[in-house]
């Protein structure tokens, strides 16, 4: 049979057999038709009897229902092995829509060409296969050049039927130029716009958030003598409540009544939910009012609407009395307003109110699905109650659902953020054993924890896992690898993972090679992250000035000030503003190149041009004025930072404190800067203290010392029995003693500082 004898000749390459460890993932996969056996063809095909044609339709409605193209395929071979058999024109278009769902397009256009050589005629709607097929692989430009220039091998006409088919495919697809351009081609082939064409392109311009020029649409349409419609004017509605402007929307369904065109449900519906999304409950309560006593019956989406609007409004109360009215009135609530009020109720952490309106559901014989356990499952991580979202999930399992990789996606993070990531895993091997496919979103859960724990070979594994089963990988996914290798200072391993990106064609972006830069500058191999910076202008990016910082900050770190001033030259001839981040860290290698004087100029520069110096800019020189013994300037320039610049941290309190005690200046100076600390809720740390202590009690101020530990342990997170063991020192004058206890207490409370 000839449709037999091609498909089975059709030349096509042969997949490679998937890797055995695990099947492809499915959002990845590219399914190729397989072969058909070719009966011998017969001239001229028996005329179809009535239980020919009943198997006809039969054949039909089981390629309908097929949703594998492969399986279709299959269907229609088997079909084909029959002498009595010659598909018939639903059948050709049944198999066209299946094989456009697998992107066989060569394939498709030889089985029109046989259509055709069968006598059967064929329409348009196989061209909106075309259509769909091409825009669902987003070929759009495949789709306007079969349009333009390949509609004689369908037979068929150019009309406006066609176009407004291809017109749109390109608003579903955003395509604005494309449909611009299609738009105009149409006019300068004479086909004349319809209703529905106009209806397209406002629907576009809408979608691309240009409403008023959608409305100027309305002139061009009666200079076609097209009249605006329902959808016409609701679809203009909707656009401006997108944009948040329900008085627009109000205007035009004011000139849809004066132009004697009647609103519909879904008019009402539209601008309720306008009303509900800017917050106007009550305004929307009374246009809905207004409209039943103008005799509007509302319907199970207006409800809806109302009830999302409420939720969304922190409303939840009026929603659940909505869903009262809704039974008076003979509406059951659906799916969509159970998990509509349950979400809401979970959002506000009230899990047992949620918990009784499932209940409530599951009475009123409203099946539960998936996405209203998932939002219960949410809500329960959210608070931390793991155990019992896991028991939800199991129950989801025992009602004979499925859980799905949104709930495993939720829990696999819940887990990993409470630290345990081996349940995670073991919770990531369940899922693949449960027949539920991991995505990308999984993958980047779990490499992103393993990387944050520096447990990198098992999250090379993920990495080659997700590459051998066909997983989307992301730049996201090997941003997260490289930046957790290059933490743990494996530079060279971090380079091969760069390397890989290329080879698999995953586009590399700024993070990308600022976290490698950083990386080889941290490893001293500041040749190779210039070359890099290079590769990077080379791929079409910019540096910016995280780039420039990790070089600034390697030859800060070298003391070497010279190159760290060509490479702040360079930014500037560059056109970078020089932000506080490398403003800080010049500051910091002046300070520790000894250049204390030039570091504090470039403070006030700071200051001259409007930045608002951090405190990762006044530690270094506040630290090195108090190593150079200058303690005035240095107290100084810690007030100055207190009035003009960011609050001072923890590290600035502490550098503070110790430049005073070890300073010489007088003591009870540092006492009350200690009491000044502690209330900002700042903890010394003992090695400063001490030296407070021993300095209080070698002039005979006791009372002194007891007061600052009181002040400490008010603060401080230590134990009842601790507290009164130094007490008890106190009260005994055993100091010294007292300070042992205490020290080891705030020493474990308040790790030792370093500046880096």
């Amino acid at each position: 049979m000839a449709v037999a004898s091609y498909l089975a000749s059709y030349p096509r390459a042969s997949p490679p057999p998937p890797p055995p460890a695990a099947a492809p993932c499915p959002c990845s996969r590219h399914v190729a038709p397989p072969a058909l056996r070719a009966p011998p063809r017969r001239p001229h095909p028996a005329p179809l009897r009535a239980s020919v044609a009943s198997d006809q339709e039969r054949l039909v409605a089981a390629l309908r229902e097929q949703a594998d193209p492969e399986a279709a395929l299959r269907l229609l071979n088997s079909a084909l092995a029959r002498d009595d058999f010659a598909p018939s024109r639903p059948v050709y278009e049944e198999i066209i829509r299946k094989l456009g769902a697998a992107g066989a397009f060569d394939l498709m256009k030889g089985l029109v060409g046989e259509m055709r050589r069968e006598g059967h005629e064929v329409k348009a709607g196989v061209v909106q296969s075309f259509l769909e097929s091409y825009a669902r692989l987003r070929r759009f430009d495949d789709a306007v050049d079969l349009v333009l220039n390949q509609l004689d091998l369908f037979g068929v006409q150019a009309n406006t039927v066609v176009y407004n088919h291809l017109l749109n495919v390109l608003a579903e697809g955003s395509k604005m130029k494309l449909l611009e351009s299609v738009y105009s081609e149409m006019s300068r082939r004479g086909i004349q716009p319809d209703v529905v064409t106009f209806n397209t392109l406002i629907k576009a311009l809408c979608r691309a958030h240009q409403v008023r020029t959608a409305v100027l649409m309305l002139e061009e349409m009666s200079s076609h003598g097209a009249a605006p419609d329902e959808t016409t004017f609701t679809t203009l509605m909707q656009g401006f409540v997108e944009e948040g402007s329900i008085e627009a929307a109000l205007r035009v369904k004011t000139r849809m009544l004066e132009m004697g065109c009647s609103p519909t449900r879904v008019t009402v519906n539209v601008l309720i939910n306008g009303y509900c999304k800017l917050g106007r409950v009550e305004d929307a309560l009374g246009y809905i009012q207004q409209e039943i006593a103008d005799g509007f019956e509302p319907d199970q989406v207006t409800y809806n609407t109302f009830v999302s609007g409420l939720c969304q409004n922190g409303h939840v109360g009026h929603a659940l009395k909505v869903m009262d009215l809704m039974l008076q009135e003979g509406h059951d609530p659906d799916a969509f307003t159970y998990n509509t009020v349950i979400n809401c109720l979970s959002k506000d952490g009230e899990l047992e109110e949620a918990r009784g309106i499932l209940n409530q559901m599951v009475d009123r014989g409203c099946l539960p699905d998936t996405t209203t356990f998932n939002t219960l499952i949410v809500a329960l991580c959210t608070q931390n109650r793991l155990e019992e979202a896991l028991d939800l999930a199991r129950e989801i399992t025992l009602k004979g659902l499925s859980p799905d990789v949104y709930t495993f996606n939720i829990l696999i993070n819940a887990l990993c953020k409470v630290g345990d990531p081996h349940l995670g895993l073991r919770l990531f091997e369940e899922m693949k054993s449960s027949g539920c496919t991991p995505d990308e979103v999984t993958y980047n859960i779990l490499i992103d924890h393993l990387c944050s724990l520096g447990k990198l070979g098992k999250a090379l594994d993920l990495l080659k896992e997700m590459e051998s089963t066909g997983c989307p990988r992301s730049t996201v996914t090997y941003n997260t690898v490289i930046y957790g290798l290059c933490k743990k200072m494996r530079i060279e391993d971090a380079e091969e993972v760069f390397d890989q990106m290329d080879l698999h064609g995953i586009s590399r972006n700024a993070v990308t090679f600022n976290t490698l830069i950083d990386g080889l500058c941290k490893a001293q191999r500041i040749d190779d992250a210039t070359e890099l910076i290079e590769q990077m202008v080379n791929e079409g990016l910019r540096p910016d000035n995280i780039t420039y910082n990790s070089i600034l900050t390697h030859y800060c770190k070298q003391g070497n000030i010279k190159k760290a001033a060509d490479i702040l030259q360079t930014m500037t001839a560059n056109g970078f503003e020089v932000d506080v981040v490398t403003y800080g860290t010049l500051i910091n290698g002046l300070c520790k190149a000894g250049r204390t004087q030039v570091a504090l100029k470039l403070l006030r520069g700071m200051r001259i041009k409007g930045l608002k110096p951090t405190p990762k800019a006044y530690n270094p020189v506040i630290q090195s004025l108090f190593r150079r013994n200058n303690l005035r300037d240095a107290l100084n320039l810690f007030r100055e930072m207190t009035e003009v610049g960011e609050p001072p941290d923890a590290l600035t309190y502490k550098i503070v404190f110790r430049g005073l005690c070890r300073g010489g200046g007088p003591i009870k100076e540092a006492f009350d800067f200690l009491v000044e600390m502690v209330d900002k809720g700042f903890l010394p740390e003992f090695s400063s203290f001490r030296m407070l202590a021993e300095g209080l009690l070698n002039l005979g101020m006791d009372d002194y010392l007891i007061s600052a530990i009181e002040l400490v342990i008010e603060k401080a997170n230590f134990g009842e029995s601790d507290v009164s063991a130094i007490r008890g020192y106190l009260r005994i004058r055993k100091f010294y003693d007292a300070l042992a206890t205490f020290g080891r207490l705030l020493e474990i409370n308040n790790p030792q500082w370093t500046y880096r």
